[in-house]
Parts: C-alpha cells; sequence; structure tokens
C-alpha cells in the first residue's frame, strides 16, 4: 500500500468519525445547539481540521442524511431484484425499513425526524432544505418501494388503485412503528415481529383482490 493510499484510507476514516461524532450530538442536544467548536472538542480535534472535511454545519448534516438514506437504499433495492414475488418483497422492503431504522435509531432520528433538532425559523428553514436534498438519496429507496406495490397491481394480485398513495401508505406505516419503538421505550409493546407482521399483513390483505 502506498503513502498516497494511506493517506486516503486515514482521511476517510476521520471524516466518517466525525460524521458519528456530529449526528450523536445533532440528536442529544438539537442540532441549533452544536457548534463545529464543539463536534471538534467531543473527537479532541481542533475546529480547523472540522472545516478541511466540511464548509459548515449544514453540509455536515447533508452528508450524514445521504449517508444514512444510501445504505438503506442499496438494501430495499437488494431485495426488490432478489424476491421471487412481488408481495414478498413488499414486505421485506417494509421490513427492511424498520430494522434499519432500530438498528440505527440516531441515523433514524436525525435523517427522518425534523422535530428531534428542536430548531425554529430562519434556522429550521435551511435545516429543511439540506434534510430534503439528502433525501433525494431516499428518493431510490422510495422507488423500491414503490416498484414492489406497482408490482402487486400490474399482476393482480392487489386491485387498481393509486400506486403512489399504497406507497405512502406503507411507508407511513413504517416510519411510524419505528418512530414508536425508538421513541417509546418503556411503552409496553406487544413483541417487536408480532407488531410489524401484524401491520403489514392487515395492509396487504386490505388491498388483495
Amino acid at each position: 500500500m502506498g503513502p498516497k493510499t494511506r493517506r486516503e484510507r486515514e482521511r476517510e476514516a476521520l471524516r466518517q468519525i466525525i460524521m458519528d461524532a456530529a449526528r450523536e450530538l445533532f440528536v442529544e442536544e438539537g442540532f441549533e445547539n452544536v457548534s463545529m467548536r464543539r463536534i471538534a472538542e467531543k473527537i479532541e480535534y481542533s475546529p480547523t481540521t472540522i472545516y478541511l472535511y466540511f464548509e459548515d454545519k449544514l453540509a455536515l448534516l447533508y452528508a450524514i442524511c445521504e449517508e444514512t438514506f444510501a445504505k438503506l437504499a442499496k438494501r430495499m433495492e437488494v431485495i426488490r431484484k432478489e424476491a421471487d414475488h412481488p408481495v414478498a418483497a413488499l414486505k421485506k422492503g417494509c421490513r427492511a425499513y424498520i430494522e434499519f431504522g432500530l438498528k440505527h435509531p440516531n441515523h433514524y432520528k436525525l435523517a427522518v425526524t425534523w422535530s428531534v433538532m428542536g430548531v425554529g425559523g430562519r434556522t429550521a428553514t435551511l435545516v429543511a432544505l439540506t434534510l430534503v436534498m439528502g433525501g433525494l438519496t431516499a428518493l431510490s429507496a422510495r422507488h423500491a418501494l414503490r416498484g414492489a406495490v406497482e408490482a402487486c397491481i400490474e399482476q393482480g394480485i392487489f386491485r387498481a388503485t393509486d400506486v403512489d398513495a399504497v406507497s405512502q401508505m406503507f411507508w407511513a406505516a413504517g416510519h411510524g412503528i419505528t418512530s414508536l419503538l425508538i421513541t417509546k421505550l418503556h411503552f409496553p409493546f406487544v413483541n417487536k415481529n408480532q407488531l410489524i407482521d401484524m401491520t403489514l399483513d392487515t395492509l396487504i390483505e386490505g388491498l388483495k383482490r
């Protein structure tokens, strides 16, 4: 391994350390309350080092959101291509979304649940715009979900209906379960798998011909 390649690996490793620290702080303390200096202190580097990797907090937030959705999108697309039945693809895709959020709660809360940041006014607008931009990567995840729904309709498994409305319904259900399981830690939920399967099966059965 040459010196240049080693330096590139070291830079990428530090970039990831910065993103991980920022993600944790944004969730715990709120986006508006975290400065680049605060992030630098957490990883024991100078603020100047952070700016070598990210122009500002919004650029950092964008990178975090993009990374989060890219991982999820890749997983859902693999499921869609490998599933031997459109209903299986739909159910596995929804479950992958939920399980991703439960496995990476900080990623999920930061990238999906804007309210945890507690920001207002102009800052809220900038954050929202940044999340929308970062969320462009999430379009591929939503495309995978929409593709599974569309296949169910085209093959006559689901009755003819609005593909986008049905896709958003499944996304809303998945997001609801994920958010509740992440944030309501002391609520006496039934078994997690039972809750997920019952929700998805009920939606699927309600759409069948």
